[in-house]
């Protein structure tokens, strides 16, 4: 494949509708295609500019969508990145290589003996990131492959441009009301990882409701990280500059949780030696997080109903009241519905609350997220121990999708953090590539999840759905192996279309004329 080629390849999707996560992983194909190497990856810079974080990746191990590489620990995202034109490292450098043992084509090898080259991209006259291309075979990477790499550079900033360009009308659309599809969620957060449909559908109605007064009630299973999607509806809410303030309800004994929430004043109670606000007025003009308010006791929960519906908070002794300008957010992982048929819950606060009820999805659901977070935790873990690397086998990857997690991702982050320990006591050395055995999990007497259906599965009940005419059933079919092959492929639309013999844009518009539901949010 010629640069022309690859460039005729990338003017003709910049000139379709196609979303920024296809484009970008399309460029990564064509740019492994042409290059012929072993990996591709176009890693953008997070927003304090201090780690990298990838956005396509093609011959890398799908858990490495999921890492960020800190560039204070990884000498040569950094010289890429503040060098102008191409960077090449020679076979014999001695900078360790962010992606040892993460090449496909030779999992878990040693990459002693390899080309490595990157160039730094830019946007708007900004850093915007890094293109690397990895090698197995000495002097893949000669002067001619740079130079064509230099080349393409104006084309493959176009790439990312449109992208850019592309998120900042669904954010335009958005605040005009206009639902907004097509966003994947990758947050520097771990529990907000993930590009899943229940994730997408998420982030959906995050942005739909951040972007009003409502109060939200976020519900979900101990561990799916409530606090962090809170924080996330905080950060998109027109309130972003102001505080956000939280507050643990089940951590309250019930003597001090109105003085926690509402304040005091002077003498009000014994030990009260001067006034003191509570959390609504430090709250005041951005938002209060209400963790687990389930918990609340029934003589609190009558005063927080009051100053929801009046927008005023009173002191405990004080005789006046004070007007507070409040977004409230609440958390649980109980039934509201059944404390407030037992009596311990109101059921006219129950109602304030759950104006607009988000379901958090449990990590069971997410499909292969769970590969994305624990790509995230294997980073975290591979600095905080010191390893030159730190992966997954295939069976233990395996045994993470079986999983049924009922910890959800605050116990995946214990399995992770505990395997990686085991591998170091039972004598792993910091320069080797260090693989976490699915024995080191210890998954295999917990519970499983419910094995996916297969496509045969999936084509005969949409058939049977679609019962009628020869089109529709056949409809039905398409639509069925069509959403089948994005699951397989994390929802991307290029590997999709490999499996299915499709051009990209030709699947993505047939999709959407089926009306498959990775399309719609997508």
């Amino acid at each position: 494949m010629t640069v022309s080629t690859v460039y005729a390849e990338l003017l003709s999707d910049l000139a379709v509708e196609l979303p920024a996560a296809v484009r970008q992983q399309r460029l990564a194909e064509l740019l492994r295609t042409h290059f012929r190497c072993g990996a591709v990856a176009l890693l953008a810079l997070d927003a304090g500019g201090d780690s990298l974080r990838p956005e396509a990746v093609d011959g890398l191990t799908p858990d490495a969508l999921g890492r960020r590489f800190a560039l204070m620990e990884h000498p040569r995202l950094a010289a890429i990145l503040r060098r102008a034109g191409v960077t090449r490292f020679h076979h014999d450098s001695g900078l360790p290589d962010p992606y040892d043992g993460l090449v496909i084509e030779r999992p878990g090898e040693p990459l002693h003996v390899h080309d490595c080259m990157g160039i730094a991209l830019a946007v708007e006259g900004r850093p915007w990131g890094v293109l690397t291309l990895d090698a197995l075979d000495v002097g893949t990477f000669d002067e001619p492959a740079q130079h064509r790499l230099a080349q393409l550079l104006p084309l493959i900033e176009a790439v990312v441009r449109v992208g850019r360009l592309e998120g900042a009308l669904r954010v335009a659309s958005q605040s005009a009301g206009v639902p907004v599809t097509g966003v994947p969620l990758v947050d520097e957060d771990r529990g907000l990882l993930g590009d899943s449909p229940p994730m997408q559908q998420l982030l959906h109605e995050l942005g739909i409701v951040a972007d009003t007064e409502l109060p939200v009630l976020l519900l979900g299973e101990t561990g799916v990280g409530k606090e962090l999607f809170a924080h996330r509806l905080h950060a998109l809410s027109r309130r972003r500059a102001q505080p956000l303030v939280h507050i643990n309800c089940a951590a309250l004994p019930e003597a001090l949780a109105e003085s926690e929430l509402f304040g005091h004043v002077r003498g009000a109670f014994a030990g009260a030696v001067e006034d003191r606000a509570g959390r609504f007025e430090a709250a005041d003009g951005g938002t209060l997080l209400l963790e687990e308010v389930g918990a609340l006791p029934l003589a609190v929960q009558a005063q927080l109903l009051r100053t929801l519906q009046g927008g005023t908070v009173r002191r405990q002794g004080a005789a006046k009241a004070r007007a507070v300008d409040v977004r409230v957010i609440a958390t649980t992982n109980r039934s509201l519905r059944e404390q407030v048929q037992g009596g311990a819950f109101r059921a006219d606060l129950y109602h304030r609350l759950s104006v607009y009820p988000i379901t958090i999805p449990p990590l069971r659901e997410r499909g292969r997220d769970v590969l994305l977070l624990a790509g995230r935790l294997l980073e975290v873990n591979r600095a905080r121990l010191g390893l030159r690397s730190l992966r997954l086998s295939s069976e233990a990857k395996q045994a993470l999708r079986r999983y049924a997690w009922p910890g959800n991702v605050r116990e995946l982050e214990q399995v992770i953090g505990r395997a990686a320990l085991k591998a170091v006591s039972r004598g792993a050395t910091r320069t080797e590539i260090v693989t976490l055995g699915a024995e080191l999990l210890d998954l295999d007497a917990a519970p499983a999840a419910a094995p996916a259906p297969s496509a045969g599965h999936l084509a005969a009940d949409a058939a049977a759905e679609g019962a009628g005419t020869l089109r529709e059933r056949v409809e039905a079919c398409q639509r069925a192996a069509i959403e089948q092959a994005l699951a397989a492929h994390r929802g991307r639309w290029a590997g999709a279309a490999r499996e299915l013999g499709l051009d990209p844009s030709n699947l993505h518009k047939l999709a959407q004329r089926l009306g498959c539901a990775p399309a719609r949010q997508r």
